[in-house]
């Protein structure tokens, strides 16, 4: 894993991995800031984490637009996701807030 690469708002980081163990879809409408949605949600910051981490990677999607990408978990995040929401979802309710406000 790069030892460069910062999580900068672990609530989003935990949303989208939540929501991407369930079996939605990542997709990248575009390079710019906000062009990544999960379930019609905005992702922010987390795409670049989930890609350095290799947490997701892209897949064809025959019946998805052109020019735009979809990202699904590989195994390792399928793996990672279950413990990273186990370990979060057992953190006191105050701390979860707190890493919510503060990112």
């Amino acid at each position: 894993m790069p030892d460069s690469t910062i999580i900068a708002n672990r609530g989003e980081f935990i949303d989208a991995l939540r929501a991407l163990r369930r079996g939605h879809v990542l997709v990248r409408a575009s390079e710019s800031w906000g062009g990544c949605s999960i379930d019609g949600g905005t992702v922010q910051t987390a795409f670049r984490p989930l890609v350095e981490y290799a947490l997701i990677d892209e897949y064809d999607n025959p019946d998805g637009f052109e020019h735009i990408h979809y990202f699904r978990l590989t195994e390792r995040g399928r793996e990672f996701a279950e413990r990273a929401v186990q370990a979060w979802d057992r953190r006191p309710l105050m701390e979860r807030l707190a890493a919510r406000l503060l990112g």
